[in-house]
This record gives structure tokens, sequence and C-alpha cells, in this order.
């Protein structure tokens, strides 16, 4: 073709095109590509680029940079190339990620090869060493411990009779929405936004104007293990943090020991249950919102529903809520 002509190097073969590339090895901010080259020019390469793109979405965010460079220029190492770190790679998040074999030339430009196919990969979640330093960030502003004595859930009237007809009465952990940081790996939830000083629930919600309200005791108890899933705001001054409460040996707790810091529940920054005087006694944290998720169904005759007299306040739902990313009081320096 005349463009290898113009460039001076007609003579040169041509470098091998990457391809089967295998993607390994992935963490919520790293991973390791590899792939296949025809040994023809081989010894000619000496650099690898690779464009990584986020897989885009409708909803993607639109203050994304542009001019973030999307190519890594990488010395040609042997093969799996670890890459981490370079684009500031986010939790659970689509990529797209292309290769070009490289040859650095004698006036500093580069030859290139053909690109190689598109390939697309999911980055995974937080790791508990990530959760871990969410967790020791959380327990700095959790703030002093009042007493609670129920854990309650808001709903619309749907939501409740739907339960009654469909599931024999019983609240089904549900997939977690969205919301939070966005490598916490948790499912299924119960509410428990004890936000006010008295330990009773607010007359207010986002969530519905019905509630079901349940004694502590029936869902949180030395038989259930108490874990931490995660740490948040939204761009808000108050902070978020999810809790996960699991029957001990339940397929939810055994989930949450594999992925998530367990905490010890008659001692803890956030939610504890003690005996005094054979009476089970509860407190919680004053200075954070805590959401609890319940990993098992939860029976709605163990409580009450009932219509509650406020408003209906959408401002607090955190329903698919972002993550401010710049918040330095709860982001820890990994991914976005």
């Amino acid at each position: 073709g005349n463009k290898s002509q113009d460039s001076g190097i007609a003579e040169m073969e041509e470098l091998p095109v990457p391809h089967n590339i295998k993607i390994s090895n992935i963490t919520c901010d790293s991973f390791k590509i590899s792939w296949d080259m025809d040994a023809k020019s081989k010894d000619r390469i000496t650099h690898y680029f690779i464009d990584l793109n986020k897989k885009e979405n409708k909803n993607s965010n639109k203050f994304k940079h542009k001019d973030v460079p999307t190519k890594l220029v990488a010395k040609a190492v042997p093969l799996p190339m670890t890459v981490r770190g370079h684009w500031f790679l986010s939790p659970r998040t689509e990529y797209t990620v292309a290769v070009q074999t490289a040859s650095k030339q004698v006036d500093g430009d580069y030859v290139v090869s053909e690109w190689s196919e598109i390939i697309e990969f999911c980055t995974a979640d937080y790791s508990k060493v990530h959760l871990t330093q969410l967790l020791e960030k959380a327990e700095v502003i959790a703030g002093r411990m009042l007493k609670l004595s129920v854990f309650y859930r808001n709903q619309h009237k749907e939501y409740f009779d739907y339960i009654r007809e469909h599931h024999g009465n019983a609240m089904q952990p549900s997939v977690k929405d969205n919301s939070g940081s966005h490598g916490s790996p948790l499912s299924g939830q119960l509410s428990c936004n004890t936000e006010f000083n008295t330990g009773k629930p607010p007359q207010d919600s986002p969530y519905g104007r019905y509630r079901f309200e349940v004694a502590a005791e029936k869902l949180f108890n030395p038989n259930t293990n108490l874990y931490f899933g995660d740490f948040y705001c939204m761009y808000t001054a108050y902070h978020y943090v999810i809790l996960v409460i699991a029957p001990v040996g339940s397929p939810g707790d055994e989930f949450c020991k594999q992925r998530l810091p367990q905490l010890n529940i008659k001692e803890n920054k956030f939610l504890t249950c003690d005996e005094e005087d054979g009476v089970m006694v509860y407190h919680h944290a004053q200075d954070v919102i805590l959401e609890v998720i319940y990993t098992d169904p939860v029976d709605l005759s163990l409580g009450t529903v009932a219509e509650i007299t406020g408003h209906q306040l959408m401002s607090l739902s955190t329903a698919n809520a972002k993550k401010d990313p710049s918040c330095k009081t709860c982001n820890i320096s990994v991914g976005r």
C-alpha cells in the first residue's frame, strides 16, 4: 500500500496482529491480558498498545473526562501482562479492550500492527481488603451509640398485599439496587434506617406509606452473623453504612463469609446486640444512616404492618443513587 511506501518502510514485514486475546485474574482494579501472535517478525516488537474503554451505556456518566487517554503504551514484556491502576479501573464495570503490537523506530515514531479484535470483560467487586479499608473509614465517623428496639421497612401497600398473596406472607430477599459504592458485592435488603436519635423509626419515609416493624431480636441475635457491606455518601453531608445480618450457616451467611468483613455482634461501631440481665439490648451508631440487609425471607407475622402518619420524602431515597467519587471521607484509593 501507498501508506507504507510514504513512510519509507515498505521493505519491512508487517508486525503480527494479536489474536485469541485472553483476560484473566480480574480484580476490581486490575487484570491480566495475554494473546497469541505469529512468530514472524515477533523479535521486532518493542511495545504493546492497549486500548481500553468503558463499555458505553446510555446512562453512563455524562461528565466522563474525554481527554483521559485510553491507550496504554507498554513495553513488550512477557505475557500475560498485568494492567492495573493506569486508568483507575472501576469495580464491577464493563470494559472493551483491543491490542496492537508496535515497533519503536530510531526517530521515536512507532510502526504498529492492525488492531486485534475487541474483547469485552467486566471488572470484579471490591475484595475483602478494599471493604476493610472502607470499614476503617466508616468507623472513624460512626459516632456514639444509641439504643434501638425495632427494625423496619417502608413500602407501598401494594408491596405488602403482593407478599401476602404470592409469597405466603414472607418478604423475600430482593436483589439489592445499584446504590452506594459501585464495587460493593451485595444482594437482597431489609432497611433499618434508624436515622433519628430516638432509635424509633421516623414518621417520614421515601419508600412508601406502609411500614413493617419488627422487634430487633427477631432478626438480630446470637444465632446471626453480622457483616460490613459498604460505606458511601451521595453528594450530601450524611453517610450511609450498609450492614448484612445473616442467620448462621444459611446460604446468605456463606455468601457473606467469603466476601465481606465480619463484625463482632457484641462489639462494633455500628450495630450491637448484647445481653444485659437476661435481656437483649441493642445499640446503633448515631452519626451514620444504617441500611440493614437481612439475607433470609422475613415473615410478616413476626412484626406489624401499619400506615405511617408522615410524608413520603423522596429526597431521602437511596434507590440506585450514585456514590460521590470525590468525597474524601468514604472513598478509598481504588478505582472509582
